[in-house]
Order: structure tokens, then C-alpha cells, then sequence
């Protein structure tokens, strides 16, 4: 059985009310995935916006598998002490990785985030010689818009994200960097600017199915009438 665990940011969490593009991919997976699969992963809440805190269930529609090692603010540098024992307790064997934005909005610059980067792939490795990993370079959010800056650093990210993947790829534990998503804008793909709303969820599942279908032949390439 085929096992995949989300790993992110608040694009990948949720907050109350939403389906997520977890939700998006698992639907699209569960159509044209040959074979039985899990989404695992050690949390299922969501957040909730008002009460600041990721304990909510009110999934948009709660009736699918929710697990996941997703956290609201949390990035690179987050997630990389906790995956060594998330990959052992939950034995994924593919990776869907959407982190960094809030890393370079927050906490560190390109280089530094990159390096976290490596060593949370390290530390996947630990636990899973074997694991795949599919990366989605950050998508800018819309300060990137008034800040050059900050759209450099995260041009300059994505750039080293794909030199990341290259250079650690190996036959017995792929890397994988997914494309960027089709069309996506932060006008209209987005509730806030950075919060993916219906159609960013799919352009994001679609990102990710597109990638793992040319990449690894799972599943089939999202479809037009899936947005």
C-alpha cells in the first residue's frame, strides 16, 4: 500500500470551514490511482482563526483521510526536528512537501532556508533510506508584490530548492521537485493573498498530481474539469 503524508505550512493546514488541496489530491487519487493508498501523517485538525489554535475539525467536508504534518506559521525550520520520528511512527513512503514561504517571510533568507531544507531531507532519510520526496517550490504570496526584496529571496529559494533536489537525488530515494502551479494567481487563487481559497486548492493538488503522475507514472494528470 502506497502511503503519502503532507508536510507544510498554513497552505497545507487549513483553517476551519476549507477542504484544503490535501482533500483536492486525495479525491483526484482516489479516481485514478491504481492501486490502494493512505495519507497518513501524525496531526488531522485544522486551524482555527479564532481561537488562534490548530484544534478544529470543521472540514469542509470532513469525510476523507486527514492526517497530515502540516502547522500554521510553521516551516522548514519546524518541521525538521519533528519528521525523523513522523517518517518512523507513520512509514510514509512518499513525501508531498509544500514549505518555506514562512520561513522567508519570518525567519531566515534563501540560504539559510535552503540549508534547513537539506537537513530535513537528511533527517527523513534517517528513518526511510528508501523515502521519496516531492518538493513544490514556494509559490510568492502577495507581498512579493510590494516587496522586491522579498520576491528576490524567494526566487533565489526556489532556485536553490531545485539545486537542493538535484544534487541529493538518489535512485533508492528520489527527489522530486513538482512543477509550479498551472495559472496560479494570488488575486484570484487566494482568500487573503497567501491563503489558497476553492480554485488555489486545486491548482495546488493539481501541482503536485501532475508532477507524481510524469515523475513516478501514480495516478493521472489533474484534470481540467477537477478546477
Amino acid at each position: 500500500m502506497l502511503r503519502l503524508m503532507p508536510v507544510g505550512d498554513s497552505m497545507t493546514i487549513g483553517s476551519a470551514g476549507e477542504h484544503t488541496w490535501r482533500y483536492r489530491l486525495w479525491q483526484h487519487l482516489r479516481e485514478t490511482y491504481g492501486g490502494p493508498f493512505r495519507i497518513v501523517g501524525p496531526r488531522e485538525a485544522l486551524y482555527d482563526k479564532a481561537t488562534n489554535t490548530s484544534d478544529s475539525y470543521e472540514y469542509a467536508d470532513p469525510d476523507f483521510p486527514r492526517a497530515h504534518l502540516a502547522g500554521w506559521g510553521e516551516g522548514w525550520q519546524h518541521m525538521t526536528p519533528l519528521i525523523a520520528d513522523a517518517v518512523r511512527a507513520h512509514k510514509p513512503d512518499v513525501l508531498l512537501v509544500s514549505l518555506g514561504l514562512i520561513d522567508l517571510g519570518f525567519y531566515t533568507d534563501a540560504e539559510q532556508t535552503a540549508e534547513q531544507a537539506r537537513t530535513f531531507i537528511a533527517e527523513a532519510r534517517l528513518s526511510n533510506p528508501r523515502i521519496a520526496m516531492a518538493l513544490l517550490p514556494v509559490i510568492p504570496n502577495v507581498r512579493a508584490d510590494t516587496d522586491p526584496p522579498f520576491a528576490a529571496q524567494v526566487a533565489h529559494f526556489n532556485e536553490l530548492l531545485a539545486k537542493t533536489a538535484a544534487d541529493l537525488d538518489e535512485p533508492r530515494s528520489p527527489l522530486l521537485l513538482t512543477s509550479t502551479p498551472s495559472a496560479y494567481d494570488v488575486n484570484h487563487d487566494t482568500y487573503d493573498g497567501t491563503h489558497p481559497n476553492a480554485s488555489g486548492e486545486h491548482k495546488i493538488a493539481g501541482a503536485f498530481a501532475d508532477s507524481l503522475y510524469e515523475a513516478w507514472d501514480l495516478g493521472e494528470r489533474y484534470g481540467a474539469g477537477e478546477y
